[in-house]
């Protein structure tokens, strides 16, 4: 299992690759990329923790793209459903897919104290769930994780306040 996300990297380059990956799909299937499909794609790759709806739609509605809720529903739903990002169900929210244009089996890490969100990828047939599944005679088409915890930096930084003077552990 790989992830992306906690780790430091270039995130202009994050975004950019995201953006070209997605228009280069739109092109292909003949997809409409509209200017407001476009935009909140670039506010969920921003980010590299799930926003709601309401939060893009304030975004939206600053900048003069529309201010009423199915502007960022519609947008959404045509993101997701290409592939582009990912709804988190725990959170209600939705975060870019690290992997855009690519068939995977997503796996979720959320932060629960920073509600930092890194998707990993997984492969289903190889995997204990997968097993599961055999043994009872079903065969999983799609499967969507979340798992809750504590991010890299979260737990650093709760691990240096503990070991401060005067910190009671």
């Amino acid at each position: 299992m790989t992830a992306t996300g906690f780790e430091t990297h270039d995130h202009s380059a994050c975004i950019s690759t995201a953006l070209a990956a997605a228009e280069t799909c739109c092109t292909e299937h003949r997809l409409q990329f509209t200017k407001v499909r476009r935009r909140v794609l670039e506010i969920l790759l921003h980010e590299h923790r799930a926003l709601g709806a309401y939060d893009i739609l304030a975004v939206l509605a600053g900048e003069g793209l529309g201010a009423q809720p199915p502007v960022a529903y519609r947008a959404l739903e045509f993101l997701v459903s290409n592939g582009f990002a990912h709804k988190i169900e725990k959170l209600n929210a939705y975060i870019a897919c690290s992997l855009p244009g690519q068939d995977h089996s997503p796996v979720f890490m959320i932060c629960r104290s920073c509600q930092t969100v890194v998707e990993a990828q997984t492969v289903l047939p190889a995997g204990q769930l997968a097993q599961v599944a055999r043994d009872a005679g079903f065969d999983i088409e799609r499967a969507v994780i979340e798992a809750e915890g504590t991010c890299p930096a979260c737990r650093n930084s709760k691990d240096a306040a503990s070991d401060a003077p005067g910190t009671k552990a």
